[in-house]
């Protein structure tokens, strides 16, 4: 059981980790790539999402590596609903064929939309009670 709980806290503070990086990338070194993932659908300017977006990542990964553990399944509930809310701009960057983050063929915008279930179960599964 001990160890079950290990590979959690890893996965869980990875997953953190991860969520903090891309957030500041939002924000500084990657915002014009972040901008090739917004819809066109979206009510707001690219940029402004792009910025809320890494606000809401800087927040959801510092909970992931911060929450007590009574509130550990909940963060991995918000940060799975989040990686579902925010599906339908990668589905946007693949249909409307915009490159960015080195996804500049079809096959690869197509290979990404894989990886979006695979963040879903990352925080649903490392942060899980059971």
């Amino acid at each position: 059981m001990k160890d079950k709980s290990q590979m959690q806290k890893i996965a869980r503070y990875g997953l953190g980790a991860f969520l903090v990086v891309a957030g500041i990338g939002h924000l500084t070194f990657s915002r014009k790539e972040f901008r090739a993932q917004v819809p066109d659908w979206v009510p707001i300017s690219k940029d402004d999402t792009v910025v809320y977006s890494g606000y809401a990542e800087i927040a959801l990964g510092a909970a992931l590596i911060l929450a007590p553990a009574k509130q550990r399944s909940k963060v991995g509930k918000i940060a799975a609903a989040f990686f579902t809310a925010v599906f339908p701009g990668n589905i946007a960057q693949y249909t409307d064929r915009r490159d960015g983050f080195g996804l500049d063929t079809d096959g690869k915008r197509l290979a990404r939309l894989f990886f979006q279930p695979v963040l879903v179960a990352w925080a649903l599964k490392s942060t899980s009670d059971t």
